[in-house]
């Protein structure tokens, strides 16, 4: 792990409350996905190329369209505000500073327009599919008219896994936190906790409801298997994330770093494939993306960064983060993501 982000984590223990530092940090089961996620990507080696002429490095990179000055964005999560009096406007005029990604959480503690104000580059909007089909509508809605580029439909929560840690209770939240972005569009006398709950009986047939409701490219997040990727993408999907939510679904699913090879052979180049779990580094970044991801996202790092020091937290992290990935890509003789090949990494 770099040492930014350490000190980070470290700055971010000593502020949080144990019960917000458990939601945060906290696995399913017994936490075996957590602990597997970030080693996973220790699995790899690299084979430089030398003799290369590296004096410039450069790391941007194309997402659907838009140009980011990294390929390092930060991955949806809930709640900002439990970390930070400014929650995620903080987080996204962080990853703005840093010209990086960032994808709000349906589970955001402030309003979209709120947090899209304080935005000075292209986001994603992730969506939880709710029991109440309208209401998840109403709130695709107000993030496409607060400017929001893609959608992100999670995959992988039809139930919210329990987190042993915790004694598998989810943390108090207060209705003027939880439903931020849900209470206007409640009709009169729906119990609006009701009415949120994830839907267990979305299928595929998601994708495409979303895409025509919204008009926006939709990736799903969640795939660990190259045949789940390719039934996402002829059900309409644009994208697919690789991601075992951080360990927070399903304990002892496969780290994300020994899915990914599997869904990028399956996809082809058909779409674009990200990634998340486990990333602490430029080299681990490196290797994701001559695995063939398009970019990665970082979702705990984030929450540090924020709770630590702001949109200042998050933009240096991000930053340190691209600067360790510029650096390793000269070491490694790569000049710029374009040069890319996959005989650049085996895994031992």
């Amino acid at each position: 792990m770099l040492n930014v982000l350490a000190e980070q984590a470290d700055k971010a223990r000593a502020i949080l409350s144990p019960e917000v530092l458990d939601y945060f940090s906290a696995g399913a089961g017994d936490e075996v996905t957590v602990e597997e996620s970030g080693p996973a990507w220790d699995r790899f080696r690299l084979r430089p190329w030398p003799l290369r002429n590296v004096e410039s490095v450069d790391t941007a990179t194309r997402l659907l369209g838009d140009q980011f000055a990294t390929p390092i964005a930060v991955a949806p999560s809930a709640f900002h505000l439990l970390a930070h009096p400014e929650g995620e406007r903080a987080s996204i005029a962080g990853a703005g500073a840093a010209e990086a990604l960032f994808v709000l959480s349906t589970r955001a503690s402030l309003t979209i327009a709120d947090v899209a104000a304080a935005s000075s580059a292209p986001w994603w909007f992730q969506v939880y599919v709710m029991r109440n089909r309208e209401l998840t509508a109403k709130v695709v809605e107000d993030a496409v008219v607060a400017g929001a580029r893609a959608l992100v439909l999670t995959g992988d929560t039809p139930y919210v896994g329990r987190k042993r840690r915790v004694n598998g209770e989810r943390i108090p939240m207060p209705d003027d936190h939880y439903l931020i972005n849900i209470s206007r569009h409640l009709p009169p006398g729906v119990d609006g906790r009701d009415a949120a709950a994830q839907d267990p009986s979305i299928d595929l047939a998601t994708i495409g409801w979303l895409k025509s409701l919204s008009g926006l490219p939709v990736l799903v997040k969640g795939v660990l298997r190259g045949d789940a990727a390719v039934a996402c993408l002829d059900a309409g999907a644009d994208g697919i994330i690789v991601s075992n939510h951080g360990g927070r679904q399903l304990d002892r699913a496969i780290p994300s770093a020994l899915a990914l090879a599997e869904v990028v052979e399956f996809v082809g180049d058909r779409a674009p494939v990200l990634v998340d779990g486990g990333i602490r580094s430029g080299t681990d970044v490196l290797i994701a993306l001559t695995l063939g991801a398009a970019g990665v996202m970082v979702g705990r790092p984030a929450l540090w960064g924020l709770a630590a020091e702001g949109a200042a937290g998050v933009r240096s992290m991000l930053e340190a983060l691209t600067e360790d990935l510029s650096h390793v890509m000269a070491l490694a003789g790569v000049t710029d993501l374009r040069s890319l090949r996959p005989d650049l990494v085996v895994q031992i």
